[in-house]
């Protein structure tokens, strides 16, 4: 295997597959370094009691926190955690780029405007098979039509869609990453797709859309099961010269020309603790910023019971439903509360697998007493995610302990979310549900990390450069929510895949000297 690269990708994910599609063309030499394998198309992709219960993609390993422990809900395996995703790809509305006022605290300004990255979301959204309406979303910025029509409702959401438009709300069609949903060979839009990989490879997912066709040129490979452990950086500490990896229990160097993490932002921040120089806090970590203002959304999920609905139950495609109301200062209220939108079909096996630990021991007691019942609520049902901004808060911070990843993390903008949780409740009641159960994930819900490693134009007040190269070593890049300055309170993904590839036009511009393909 070659040990000298042009560029080496650390991570498979949204930002490192889609990174390494817009690549590949180039001709360079590419690695893609996976700690995890390859995930099987297999019964088991489908299956809630393999996916939720056995748990067999998820990751094993745990987490410290400043008080205990904690199993992260994260996935390493070629596109990364993309391939359970819900596939809902927003853009950032227009303020989301600019300082803005919440409740607990300003959200800062991003280094970079929304007209910025507008050319990229659209390459974006055409690489993912993005499905939405333009103009539907009253927050939606300006833009073009997108690449494919929404994704039709089931009978009942769309009679639920009817509700909330007749009860004054401004209800949009969730943009979705779904490939030929409906058609012959494509999405089967069926009730297995939100944290599910999927079987049939139509989810548009970082493996699907990037990794694969990336892999058909002879000048991109990926190495599985491979672990980064660290960065060695040259005598000066400006350049990188390898990466140390760790395959199968066998350690070694990869040297390359340029670095890439990709690693999401719990690890791409302990990789770049983990190298360097200890005394100065780890490699490309002036700013003493590396690991600190970590944010991961303020959420409440929410199972609404008592719905009619033809399509009820787990078999159901419910995903398709967005509130944006809330998402700026309105209805009497003087800061953003944040986001609405339907959520996959709930199984049993979710609530028995998946629920908080605080839940689990009454989870038990109704089992042993009346296991009909999870069959009951789930077949009546239709499930609701409230989301809030998270504010970059200094002290929410990533750490070492020895080897192990330490997550020190307090959440901001309670009271709007709680404001917001109220306002859900009045929709719900609208959409026919009688009544609703709400179940907070906290510390446990990693799924949309962000912000441990932030780009901006002051060294001193960030890690990463407008194009997201480290400050302090000038051939190493971070294209992962890492980058976040704050968080929005819409999905994270499709930012991440446009930024990628507005930093793969500057990489083929000034380091490889190659145009890549729009």
């Amino acid at each position: 295997m070659t040990t000298h690269y042009d560029v080496v990708i650390i991570g498979s994910g949204a930002g490192g597959g889609t990174l390494a599609r817009a690549l590949a063309p180039t001709g360079r030499r590419i690695l893609v370094v996976e700690r995890g394998g390859d995930i099987v198309r297999e019964a088991g992709n489908w299956n809630p009691a393999v996916v939720w219960v056995e748990q067999r993609y998820r990751a094993k390993e745990r987490w410290l926190t400043p008080g205990g422990e904690f199993q992260p809900n994260i996935h390493y395996g070629v596109g990364g955690n993309t391939k359970f995703w819900g596939a809902v790809l927003y853009r950032l509305r227009e303020e989301d780029f600019e300082a803005t006022r919440h409740a607990d605290g300003e959200s800062p300004a991003w280094p970079i405007a929304y007209a910025d990255l507008a050319p990229y979301y659209e390459r974006a959204e055409r690489l993912y098979y993005v499905h939405g309406e333009a103009g539907a979303d009253p927050t939606d910025p300006p833009r073009g039509a997108f690449p494919h029509p929404p994704v039709p409702h089931t009978e009942g959401m769309r009679r639920a869609f009817e509700r909330l438009h007749a009860g004054g709300w401004h209800p949009s069609p969730l943009p979705l990453g779904l490939i030929r949903p409906g058609e012959d060979g494509g999405c089967r839009l069926c009730g297995t797709c939100n944290s599910f990989p999927c079987m049939i490879g139509a989810k548009s997912d970082a493996e699907t859309c990037g990794i694969a066709p990336a892999r058909t040129r002879s000048n991109l490979h990926v190495a599985t099961r491979t672990l980064a452990t660290r960065l060695i950086a040259d005598p000066t500490g400006r350049r990188v010269v390898a990466v140390e990896v760790d395959a199968d229990g066998t350690r070694r160097r990869i040297h390359g020309d340029l670095f890439v993490a990709a690693c999401g932002a719990v690890n791409s921040a302990a990789l770049l603790l983990r190298s360097g120089d200890p005394a100065r806090g780890g490699l490309a970590n002036s700013s003493g910023l590396v690991g600190r203002h970590y944010m991961a959304h303020v959420t409440t999920m929410y199972s609404a019971f008592g719905w009619k609905d033809g399509n009820a139950g787990p078999h159901g495609f419910h995903k398709t439903i967005a509130i944006n109301d809330y998402y700026r200062a309105a209805d009497g209220c003087p800061h953003p509360l944040g986001h609405i939108q339907s959520q996959g079909a709930l199984h049993p096996e979710m609530i028995l697998g998946g629920a908080p630990e605080r839940y689990r021991r009454g989870i038990a007691i109704v089992r042993s007493v009346a296991p009909w019942s999870f069959r009951y609520w789930t077949d009546r049902s239709m499930q609701w995610l409230a989301m809030t901004e998270d504010l970059p808060l200094r002290e929410n911070r990533v750490t070492l302990r020895g080897d192990r990843i330490c997550l020190s993390y307090r959440p901001s903008n309670m009271g709007a979310h709680r404001a917001l949780n109220a306002r859900v409740k009045a929709v719900l009641r609208a959409c026919g549900a009688k009544t609703a159960f709400p179940v907070s994930f906290g510390l446990g819900n990693t799924t949309h990390q962000c912000g441990t490693l932030r780009f901006g134009h002051d060294p001193g007040a960030s890690v990463l450069d407008p194009w997201c190269r480290a400050h302090d070593v000038d051939n190493l890049f971070v294209v992962d929510a890492s980058f976040f300055p704050s968080s929005a309170a819409v999905n994270p993904g499709l930012t991440i895949a446009a930024q990628a590839l507005r930093v793969a036009d500057y990489i083929g511009a000034h380091h490889l000297g190659a145009e890549i393909e729009p």
